[in-house]
């Protein structure tokens, strides 16, 4: 199994070096655009929110991402330092009274652009896969 990893202070500046990660991925495992584009706006949301919310936009807390290639399986999980969040009961963006509302798209854009989305050690952890059939 390959893994690749890249860990970031929780700057939200550092998001460049997350998407040269992916750009890295794309050329290495010869993503399609689509995959390429789902993955680049999923993680890029999933490591915002581990900067924002998990480790509360303090640098001195890292933020870490793994790239992990299975069977036409590329997955991705991406760790904070914070105390994790109740993933169970998140208010659905696109409910009228919440359209409104800035933030909360994160994790419905994640979970419509990946093919699975998984939450673990109470959320401090999110794994994001992509099927890629090459």
């Amino acid at each position: 199994m390959n893994n690749f990893r890249v860990e970031i202070p929780s700057l939200s500046e550092n998001i460049r070096m997350i998407e040269s990660f992916i750009d890295n991925a794309k050329e290495k495992f010869h993503l399609n655009d689509d995959i390429y584009g789902n993955i680049m706006i999923a993680v890029t949301e999933a490591v915002n929110n581990a900067i924002k919310h998990g480790n509360k936009g303090d640098s001195t807390r890292n933020v870490d991402l793994t790239l992990s290639l299975e069977d036409g399986l590329i997955k991705f999980r991406i760790e904070d330092e914070g105390r994790g969040f109740d993933y169970q009961n998140l208010p659905d963006p696109t409910a009228p009274e919440n359209v409104e509302k800035p933030g909360g798209r994160g994790i419905f854009l994640m979970k419509h652009l990946s093919d699975e989305v998984n939450f673990l050690e109470n959320g401090k952890v999110v794994e994001l896969s992509f099927y890629i059939n090459n």
